[in-house]
């Protein structure tokens, strides 16, 4: 893609995490996008965006969440692993002097959207997250698809308490539609207008429930996974970002829920 990154190792007690780091155009400490994708991706499904984070003046951090793309493997994958990964991430970025510590945005797709806003409600540090593809409750999503596949409702309250007891918290202590109530800073939600695997009503409850000024664009064609098809609302998120990390003017975004085209976002 025309860009020079530095493979990074970050070691700590659930193993090696791995990421690229991507430093900013310009000299001296800069804001600095981290980068999380989905369940069963890696930091290279994430790659499409990281030339708009990188052209909008930010550091980019594309990470390997535990047991995806080139870091090490863990007993259990969840939105709160995925959440402590990030967390191991923001300490390694902190810690970097040319990275301005609170000018740092997190941007997740899917499950790592969701550890994203789990991440944030967290460390009002922060200074933006953007937030692709979010599902708004695991358990309720979990729940309808086992329903589908004709599983008992009990089985599907002891498999859920079950996942509970694996990952250490309750799906009410990290589901996004909790998590993003929680949030002071701005927040940006994108979603496909054809999801086929969170729908967008999900996006919708997540957007009434947001902070004041959240925006939600809705990205005619795309599905789940087809990060490239996101790209149409570029301009949306790079004006976001600028506002929001980059200090101009008050980050809040015009709010609607109206469909962008892919020709508009060109």
């Amino acid at each position: 893609m025309g860009l020079e990154a530095e493979d990074v190792t970050m070691s700590g007690p659930g193993g090696h995490l791995r990421a690229w780091f991507i430093p900013a155009p310009a000299a001296g400490p800069q804001p600095v996008a981290l980068v999380l994708h989905g369940w069963s991706a890696s930091a290279s499904s994430m790659l499409p965006v990281a030339s708009l984070l990188h052209a909008a003046g930010l550091h980019v951090l594309l990470l390997d969440a535990r047991g995806h793309g080139r870091s090490d493997g863990g007993d259990v994958s969840s939105m709160p692993g995925f959440a402590d990964d990030v967390e191991r991430a923001l300490l390694w970025l902190r810690k970097d002097s040319r990275v301005e510590r609170d000018r740092i945005a997190l941007v997740g797709h899917s499950v790592g959207a969701g550890a994203c806003l789990l991440v944030a409600s967290r460390d009002p540090r922060i200074a933006a997250v953007v937030s692709i593809s979010s599902m708004a409750d695991a358990a309720a999503y979990m729940g309808q698809l086992m329903l589908r596949r004709g599983v008992p409702a009990i089985a599907i309250s002891l498999v859920l308490r079950e996942i509970e007891r694996a990952v250490g918290m309750r799906f009410p202590e990290f589901a996004p539609i909790a998590t993003i109530a929680h949030l002071r800073m701005p927040v940006l939600l994108i979603h496909g207008a054809i999801d086929s695997v969170i729908p967008l009503a999900d996006a919708q409850a997540l957007h009434r429930t947001a902070p004041p000024g959240t925006d939600l664009l809705v990205v005619p064609d795309a599905d789940h996974g087809d990060i490239d098809r996101f790209l149409a609302v570029a301009p949306a998120v790079t004006d976001f970002l600028r506002r929001a990390v980059q200090g101009g003017e008050p980050a809040v975004a015009p709010r609607s829920t109206r469909p962008l085209s892919p020709q508009r976002g060109k």
